[in-house]
C-alpha cells in the first residue's frame, strides 16, 4: 500500500475494512466515478476528491437543501477534498506528487483529454508503477463513439432500456435513478478491488477501463443472446405475460412475482382464485403469457378488496410481493433499520443527515464509519502540504 506518511486521514471511527490502507486519487464528476469511489471509501479506502475550481457539477444540481446538492451528499460521502486546475502546470505538479503516493487513481475524462493534460496512463505509469489507473468513459476507448460525451439516460436510449421499459405499442420510457450510472460504479469498485489483488501478486500496476456502454449493456446480459438462424426478436423472451407485474389494489400498487408454480399456486389460493390455479391451461409462464388477457383482470379484480399494504402483509413469505412505495419511506423501514443501510452523518452546514453506507457487509472488517462529502476544496492545504513534505522527507536535496 502507499506510503503512511500521506495524506493523514480524518479521523474515521470504527473497525478497518478490507481497503483499509489503500490511497484513491477520484479526478471524476457526476456519479458513474464518484460513487464508484465511494465504494472504495466505504470499505476503508482514504479517498481523496480532486476537483477542478469551479468544482464537481453535480454541486450544482438542484436541491431542497440549502447550499448543499443533495445527489452529492450521496454520492461523495467519506471522502477529502482537493481543488486543483490541472491545466495549471504547477498544479499539475501538485497532482502529480499525490500520484506518486497513490495506490488508485480514477477520472472520466473522454479519450484524448487525459493525454492534452498531462494524466494519461502512460505518463502516470512511469511516476508510480503500482499506480491502478481506471478510465471510466461514455463510450470506451476505441471506435467512433470514443470521443462522445456519454451520460445515463443518453445510454439507457441508445441501448434499447428505454424501450423495453415502455409498453409494447407505446413511446419509450426512461429508467429514473441512474441505474447505468450506479452499475458502472459498481464496475468500477469490482474492477479496482480485483486489480489491487493482481498487484498483490505481480508488483504492477494497470489500466482498468470501465464505459457506460458497457455498463448497459452487461445490464441486459439475460436479453443479449441471439442464436444463429433466429429472428432477432429479443423482445418477446422477457416479460412474464401481465400476471408478474405491478397492479392497482383497493389503495396503492401491489408487486406481484409469481413465475414459479409454488408462487402461482398460493398467488391463487390466497386471492381466492383456486379455480385458476387448478387450470391446466395455466400452469406454466408461458401458457400464463399467452392467456394473461383472460387472467390479469380476475386477479386484479381480486386485489381490489384491499390496499397494497393488506395484501402485503397477507402474502407474507408465500407471494413474493411489494407495495409500492416512495424512497423517503424507505428511512424507517423496519428491514432497513435492521441491516443498518443507513446510518447518520454529521455535516457542518446541515448539522446531520442520515444517507446510505456500508452497501456491502463484511464480517472481520466490516469498515469504519462514513463521514459527509466534503466542501469544495476543505482539505487541500492539508493534503497538499503532506504530499509536499514526503517529498522532502524522501529527496534530501529538496529540503530547506
Amino acid at each position: 500500500m502507499a506510503d503512511s506518511s500521506v495524506f493523514a486521514a480524518p479521523q474515521r471511527s470504527g473497525p478497518p475494512g478490507p481497503l483499509s490502507g489503500v490511497r484513491v486519487l477520484d479526478l471524476s464528476a457526476y456519479i458513474a466515478g464518484p460513487y464508484g469511489c465511494t465504494l472504495l471509501a466505504d470499505q476503508g479506502a482514504e479517498v481523496i476528491k480532486v476537483e477542478p475550481p469551479d468544482g464537481d457539477n453535480l454541486r450544482n444540481y438542484p436541491s431542497t437543501l440549502a447550499a448543499e446538492s443533495r445527489a452529492f451528499l450521496g454520492v461523495n460521502r467519506s471522502k477529502r477534498g482537493v481543488v486543483l486546475d490541472l491545466k495549471r502546470s504547477e498544479q499539475l505538479a501538485v497532482l502529480l506528487r499525490l500520484v506518486r503516493q497513490a495506490d488508485v487513481l480514477v477520472h472520466n475524462f473522454r479519450p484524448g483529454v487525459p493525454e492534452r493534460l498531462g494524466v494519461d496512463h502512460a505518463r502516470l505509469a512511469l511516476i508510480n508503477p503500482r499506480l491502478i489507473y481506471c478510465a471510466v468513459t461514455g463510450y470506451g476507448e476505441s471506435g467512433p463513439m470514443k470521443a462522445k460525451a456519454g451520460y445515463d439516460q443518453v445510454l439507457q436510449t441508445m441501448t434499447g432500456i428505454c424501450t423495453l421499459q415502455g409498453p409494447p405499442s407505446g413511446p419509450p420510457e426512461l429508467v429514473y435513478g441512474s441505474v447505468v450510472d450506479y452499475y458502472a460504479a459498481a464496475l468500477l469498485a469490482a474492477g479496482v478491488a480485483s486489480a489491487l489483488y493482481e498487484r498483490e501478486r505481480s508488483g504492477e500496476g494497470q489500466f482498468v477501463g470501465v464505459s457506460l456502454l458497457r455498463s448497459a449493456l452487461t445490464m441486459q446480459s439475460a436479453r443479449m443472446i441471439w442464436a444463429e438462424g433466429e429472428a432477432l426478436d429479443i423482445w418477446r423472451d422477457m416479460r412474464s405475460g401481465g400476471v408478474t407485474g405491478i397492479h392497482p389494489a383497493r389503495e396503492g400498487h401491489l408487486y406481484v412475482s409469481a413465475n414459479t408454480p409454488r408462487f402461482w399456486q398460493a398467488l391463487c389460493e390466497r386471492t381466492g382464485l383456486g379455480e385458476l390455479g387448478a387450470d391446466p391451461r395455466y400452469d406454466s409462464v408461458r401458457k400464463r403469457a399467452r392467456l394473461a388477457a383472460e387472467i390479469v383482470p380476475r386477479l386484479r379484480a381480486a386485489l381490489a378488496a384491499r390496499t397494497a399494504l393488506e395484501w402485503e402483509e397477507a402474502f407474507g413469505d408465500a407471494v413474493p410481493c411489494a407495495a409500492a412505495r416512495r424512497v423517503e419511506d424507505m428511512f424507517d423501514h423496519p428491514q432497513v433499520l435492521a441491516e443498518e443501510i443507513v446510518a447518520p452523518i454529521a455535516h457542518p452546514g446541515l448539522g446531520s443527515y442520515r444517507g446510505v453506507t456500508r452497501p456491502i457487509k463484511f464480517g472481520r472488517t466490516p469498515g469504519p464509519a462514513p463521514f459527509a462529502a466534503p466542501g469544495l476544496g476543505q482539505d487541500s492545504a492539508a493534503v497538499i502540504g503532506d504530499a509536499d513534505g514526503a517529498v522532502r522527507n524522501a529527496d534530501p536535496e529538496a529540503r530547506d
